[in-house]
């Protein structure tokens, strides 16, 4: 009879691997609370929407004079020009904000004399009193346009930056909060990104198609009115437990 066939059962160990020393790692003084371990993160987004009141406004004056001769009607325009002029400087207005064009014809047998004063403006309040004194003073021989209002290049750009840095601010604080909800303490910023802006209202320096005269100071100023949002993605570190202290202070 034949021996029972041998099974033979076998172990791969592996090499013996030289132990290592585990290195301490440093903790800084006066930490603010427990160190998490690496690779911790809160993923947040967040927005903000911000508007901004026109900074400038453009009037338009126009006037004319008809006359037999020619002296008499430069003479009579140049008159309520001057004074139109002496009235915008007299209220701080600078002399390069204020734009005059003028055209002189000639009207079968008379002389035609026409102007126009265009005045920017970054005060409202003094806009008001020089148009109020003009017709005033001169009635109706001067035409008074109602303002346009606008923005500036430099009032959207501060727009921008305001609106962004805000929807920054709002994202770090709902990630604060999440933190907080778990008893963590929310660490520095590893990325921001701008994920979207927009923009919209009457910041364009262009006049408005069918804005109707009848329209209030404030009306137009609400139309002109410059809106952003902006919306942004950010990745926080979590730093850990929250420090009681820092919980108290």
């Amino acid at each position: 009879m034949a021996p029972p066939p041998a099974r033979v059962f076998a172990e791969l160990v592996p090499a013996p691997v030289a132990p290592v020393t585990p290195v301490p790692v440093p903790v800084p003084a006066g930490g603010g609370g427990t160190s998490a371990p690496p690779g911790r993160e809160v993923h947040v987004s967040g927005s903000a929407e911000l508007s901004a009141g026109p900074d400038r406004a453009r009037v338009r004056l126009r006037l004319g004079s008809r006359k037999g001769a020619a002296g008499a009607a430069r003479s009579s325009v140049s008159r309520r020009l001057e004074y139109i002029a002496q009235s915008a400087r007299q209220r701080g207005v600078p002399e390069e904000n204020m734009t005059v064009t003028e055209d002189f014809s000639r009207v079968e047998n008379t002389y035609q004399m026409e102007a126009e004063v265009c005045i920017i403006f970054s005060d409202f309040g003094k806009m008001q009193n020089v148009c109020n004194l003009l017709a005033e003073k001169l009635g109706t021989s001067v035409t008074i346009s109602p303002p346009h209002f606008y923005h500036t290049p430099e009032a959207i750009d501060t727009l921008r930056r305001q609106v962004c840095v805000a929807a920054v601010g709002n994202t770090r604080r709902k990630a604060q909060e999440v933190c907080r909800l778990f008893g963590q303490s929310l660490g520095k910023p590893l990325l921001i990104r701008e994920e979207e802006t927009k923009e919209w209202g009457g910041h364009i320096d262009s006049q408005l198609l069918n804005s109707p005269d009848s329209l209030t100071l404030q009306e137009r100023i609400q139309n002109a009115t410059a809106y952003a949002s902006c919306r942004v993605f950010a990745v926080f570190e979590i730093k850990g437990k929250e420090n009681r202290r820092n919980k108290l202070l």
